[in-house]
């Protein structure tokens, strides 16, 4: 037995582990970089970010709302939400495709300026952006009236 778990162990390691790179560009939505992603923010887009509690509490887009890719994203689809908002959809980096996926699924529910901010939330917070931290004064998730 314990030389099967050595075994086990041993070969995990040979396992690659790499990060998967997010698509160059999302069909029906507009690929932004971070500042054109500021630009719009200046104007008043929506920001969604779409990473685990977790990280939106160590810190996130002042202002945004979260909206978890596994939880809370699907809300979206709702027909009550307006579908000319802008929305800017969000990860960490490049690194993470989630919000690639994101983007596709608000392009599918209509949504007519849907933004793919594919830098993410580093790149933000590496140009000393507004940033918000915790859930202090921020829209955590749509409340379960809205869903």
């Amino acid at each position: 037995m314990r030389g099967l778990l050595v075994l086990l162990l041993c070969g995990a390691a040979w396992l690659p582990v790499q990060a998967q790179e997010a698509p160059l560009m999302v069909e029906g939505a507009i690929t932004v970089n971070v500042l054109q992603a500021k630009y719009l923010y200046d104007r008043g887009a929506l920001f969604i970010d779409i990473r685990p509690s977790r990280e939106w509490g160590w810190g996130h887009v002042r202002g945004a709302m979260h909206l978890e890719l596994a939880d809370h994203f699907g809300a979206l689809a709702r027909p009550h939400w307006p579908r000319q908002m802008p929305l800017v959809i969000y990860c960490d980096s490049e690194v993470c495709p989630h919000s690639a996926l994101a983007a596709h699924l608000a392009v599918s529910w209509g949504y007519l300026q849907v933004f793919y901010f594919r830098d993410g939330f580093f790149a933000w917070q590496l140009l000393d952006f507004p940033l918000g931290k915790g859930q202090e004064g921020e829209i955590p998730f749509i409340s379960e009236a809205e869903r």
